[in-house]
């Protein structure tokens, strides 16, 4: 009985401690249960965001729970686990494949922008699609050579005063193209500053959210921080930036190395309209005295474009590089120094290519013109009074040279330019001093385009286009200048003006044509060979980005298999360890 009673007791304490425990395993099988869930929450919420731009995957990691402990040996202890816990949600991002990222991504827009231009200047000139600009120019050419043969001609004279209007008018409206591509990049101009000071308020409205989920550091705010980030992916396109994160979470942006983004505040980029174009600039408003008609612009042009000095990022500095700040003409171009020329005209591809084409169609008008009503300086010691009542010698101006001039059919003085200004007439006639009636050159005024022999205020007169027999073609004596159809014929093969302050070296008409155009493909190719270059280094940043932060829907579903099977078997041990104490409770019940 003493034997049976004590088997029977050992039996009780056991069945009592096999139940203990089992009550604590209960605790491992829900931990099971519970984190297998979260985890395929989180499988679950990766692959519905396979394609979501700028969403980063967010990794589950298990740890141990707390462990309870039993005994106090010194030499060993023993230690029951209460199953496993989520240590941490991983949303892992690389720092610097991010900022590598945005910079590079900045500058391939920005040299993507500028080829962008060169390509539309080309359609312009047609010089890809058959139907040339150049075709007019030789046609034009053309009709000096046949009037060459017969300057009397009545027919081969209306020839060139057509061909005169359909060369002028090609190239006024390849101008007035260039002219309305400007408006465009305008409009895009305005439409990057609203998207970059949009981003910004972005950017700050997600600091403050991010930093109160995160302030009790139990909690990140994963999917505020992806918005945060993709944000500053589209910011870094559009112009330079720089920016690092406090303790806070706060993220404090740089735009061009003027703060835009602080806790605080949003600094907006402002517009600034001029008023006879109507470009917009982008300034700072923060450091601006508008009232005074002060303002600090957003980009800094003086400083060379290049990638050693990391000035060659952002598309909306290309936009406004090649868009310019004017509408050019020639006297952009023409008594310029190469280094002036280079900051200024040569820095906008736009602006140099108005400007080489008016310089181009202005030499040719003024060279045509010449040889049609020819000057020369005026007689030293005679004056004349001017519209103001100011005396004037002659001798300090240019008067038309009626001796050898040629006249039209009508003979009279002075003989018909092929190509007038609109707001002044080529001579004023005036009565010099010693009786003689000359005629004074208005000499051409570059502060006033309508006094200018540019595409802008030119044309071909009207009085030509009438009556073509008023073309210059007799000498004083009414017979046929044949020697003037010659000099306007070699005009084509004279050298009028070098191309630009970079290439002094004078040529003729055509060649000119063919160095600017040859000299725009060139800094066409260079632009999209850069870009080129620049969206494969993108490309690559790119996927090793994504190595780290992308979602791999075959690895996805791989852990939601094993996280399926996980949460099965926990359920399956939660089922045994319930069957195991309900048959316990039934025997000590029993018992």
């Amino acid at each position: 009985p003493i034997t049976t009673l004590f088997r029977s007791e050992t039996v009780r304490w056991q069945e009592e401690h096999v139940m203990a425990n089992g009550m604590g395993t209960l605790y491992i099988a829900s931990s099971g249960l519970r984190n297998s869930q979260n985890a395929l929450n989180t499988t679950a919420n990766n692959l519905a965001n396979v394609d979501t731009e700028g969403y980063v995957r967010q990794q589950v990691l298990f740890s141990d729970k707390e462990y309870n402990t039993f005994g106090t040996a010194a030499v060993s202890k023993q230690q029951a686990g209460l199953g496993l816990d989520i240590g941490d949600v991983v949303h892992a991002r690389d720092y610097f494949l991010d900022k590598a990222y945005r910079a590079e991504s900045g500058r391939q827009a920005f040299y993507e922008s500028c080829f962008t231009a060169v390509d539309e200047i080309q359609t312009y000139f047609q010089e890809m699609e058959g139907k040339t600009f150049q075709s007019a120019l030789e046609d034009f050419k053309k009709a000096f050579q046949e009037l060459a043969k017969d300057p009397s001609d009545s027919v081969r004279q209306n020839l060139v005063v057509q061909k005169a209007g359909l060369f002028l008018s090609r190239s006024q409206s390849v101008y007035e193209g260039l002219k309305s591509y400007q408006s465009n990049i305008n409009t895009k101009v305005s439409q990057d500053i609203d998207k970059i000071n949009k981003l910004g308020h972005k950017i700050h409205e997600l600091n403050q959210q991010i930093s109160k989920i995160e302030a009790g550091g139990i909690e990140t705010a994963m999917d505020l921080r992806d918005e945060r980030d993709l944000a500053l992916d589209q910011l870094g396109a559009l112009a330079k930036i720089s920016y690092k994160e406090d303790y806070k979470g706060v993220v404090t942006v740089k735009l061009e190395d003027e703060y835009f983004v602080d806790e605080l505040h949003t600094y907006e980029i402002g517009k600034k309209t001029d008023k006879l174009t109507g470009f917009i600039t982008p300034y700072w408003p923060q450091l601006s005295d508008t009232d005074r008609d002060i303002y600090v612009n957003v980009f800094d042009f003086n400083v060379d474009i290049s990638t050693a000095l990391n000035s060659d990022v952002g598309e909306l500095k290309a936009l406004i590089m090649s868009r310019g700040d004017h509408w050019a003409d020639y006297s952009d171009i023409e008594g310029k120094g190469e280094q002036e020329y280079l900051d200024t005209t040569n820095l906008s591809v736009i602006i140099d290519m108005q400007a080489k084409l008016d310089q181009m169609v202005h030499n040719m008008i003024t060279a045509i013109n010449d040889q049609l009503c020819p000057n020369v300086t005026g007689p030293v010691g005679v004056t004349y009074q001017d519209a103001n009542g100011n005396t004037v010698n002659l001798s300090d101006a240019k008067v038309l040279d009626t001796e050898n001039c040629a006249r039209g059919s009508d003979g009279e003085l002075p003989p018909r330019e092929l190509f007038v200004r609109a707001g002044i007439e080529r001579y004023t006639e005036v009565t010099g001093s010693d009786g003689k009636t000359y005629y004074v050159y208005n000499e051409e005024d570059t502060s006033d385009t309508s006094y200018m022999y540019s595409l802008t205020s030119c044309g071909v007169n009207e009085e030509l286009k009438k009556i073509e027999t008023l073309f210059p073609h007799l000498k004083q004596n009414g017979e046929v200048d044949q020697q003037l159809g010659e000099r306007l014929e070699a005009l084509w093969n004279k050298d009028l003006v070098g191309l630009d302050p970079t290439d002094p070296d004078e040529c003729n008409i055509e060649e000119y044509y063919q160095k600017m155009i040859g000299g725009l493909a060139t800094v066409g190719n260079v632009y999209q060979k850069k870009a080129e270059n620049l969206a494969g280094s993108v490309l690559t940043i790119e996927n090793n980005r994504q190595q780290v932060i992308g979602v791999s829907s075959d690895e996805e579903l791989q852990n939601m298999i094993k996280f399926q099977n996980a949460y099965n078997a926990s359920s399956r041990f939660m089922t045994v360890i319930s069957d195991m104490i309900e048959h316990i409770v039934t025997r000590l019940g029993n018992g």
